[in-house]
């Protein structure tokens, strides 16, 4: 096991993907200061219509902690991280937060979950919903048996033992996403979640999962769809079906498409949020 992986997790970045999101942005970084003052925080827009991007470039105006990343369209979640992932990399990071703009993540849960990252061999720390202790709040009996099944299915079908797979709320270590940096990622939605998740665990490392209230959005709409949901059905039956003919999805043949996190507009790559 590397030295990198037994190490304090060091300058903590979190990035907060937006779109449409400007009634809840502002709360959104003032929960996070409070909550952890050490972090620096950056906004990943989408060319929000809504005046997003701009409410965001006044927030950074008056906190340097705070940073914007503007894209030049909406093209998916998992886009959305990997250009804040990409950005993490290139200005030193060593470790990556995954925070919804919409209010319903704990910040206040975040020192613990950092806490946990320090753990010798731990490269992912997701805040679930789903382990002992974690709930969710406000939310409709459908959704509650939509996210509980999904997490079920992944789980059963992947052969892994993480409870909420699709869970946003995340804090990696920068090696694993620097890892994943040279291996090709175009899941989005949620199943970007899975995707990275299922990386994590095959490259070596630990996942621990810390319990969280998770309530619905206070404000704005949810950007979740029929296409999301289908998506992360297709993708985690085929990952599971290579997994369990011993296949392998980061091999040659796709090194050969191209890194998977070169996503920053000097870094050439796709754009968006979900």
């Amino acid at each position: 096991m590397s030295s990198a992986r037994a190490r304090p997790p060091g300058r903590v970045l979190v990035v907060t993907p937006t779109y449409n999101e400007v009634e809840s942005l502002e709360t959104t970084i003032e929960a996070l200061r409070r909550s952890a003052p050490e972090a620096d925080i950056l906004v990943v827009d989408d060319a929000s219509p809504d005046g997003t991007g701009e409410l965001a470039d006044r927030l950074a105006a008056s906190d340097e902690a705070v940073q914007v990343l503007h894209r030049g369209a909406k093209d998916g979640l998992g886009r959305a991280y990997l250009a804040g992932f990409a950005w993490a990399l290139d200005h030193g990071y060593d470790v990556v937060v995954e925070f919804d703009a919409d209010g319903s993540h704990p910040a206040e849960v975040l020192p613990r979950m950092l806490a946990v990252l320090e753990e010798p061999g731990v490269g992912l720390v997701i805040g679930s919903r789903w382990v002992e202790g974690g709930r969710l709040v406000d939310w409709p009996a459908y959704r509650r048996r939509l996210s509980k099944t999904a997490n079920v299915y992944a789980r059963i079908v992947l052969g892994i033992p993480v409870r909420d797979v699709t869970a946003g709320y995340r804090a990696y270590r920068a090696p694993v996403l620097d890892r994943i940096a040279h291996q090709v990622v175009d899941s989005r939605g949620y199943c970007f979640q899975i995707d990275l998740t299922l990386r994590t665990i095959e490259s070596g490392w630990a996942v621990r999962e810390v319990p969280i209230t998770f309530r619905e959005r206070r404000a704005g709409t949810s950007k979740m769809s029929g296409g999301v949901v289908a998506e992360a059905i297709w993708r985690t039956t085929v990952w599971g079906v290579r997994r369990r003919l011993g296949g392998r999805r980061n091999g040659a043949a796709d090194q050969a498409r191209g890194p998977g996190l070169v996503d920053d507009p000097q870094r050439r790559g796709p754009e968006g949020h979900g």
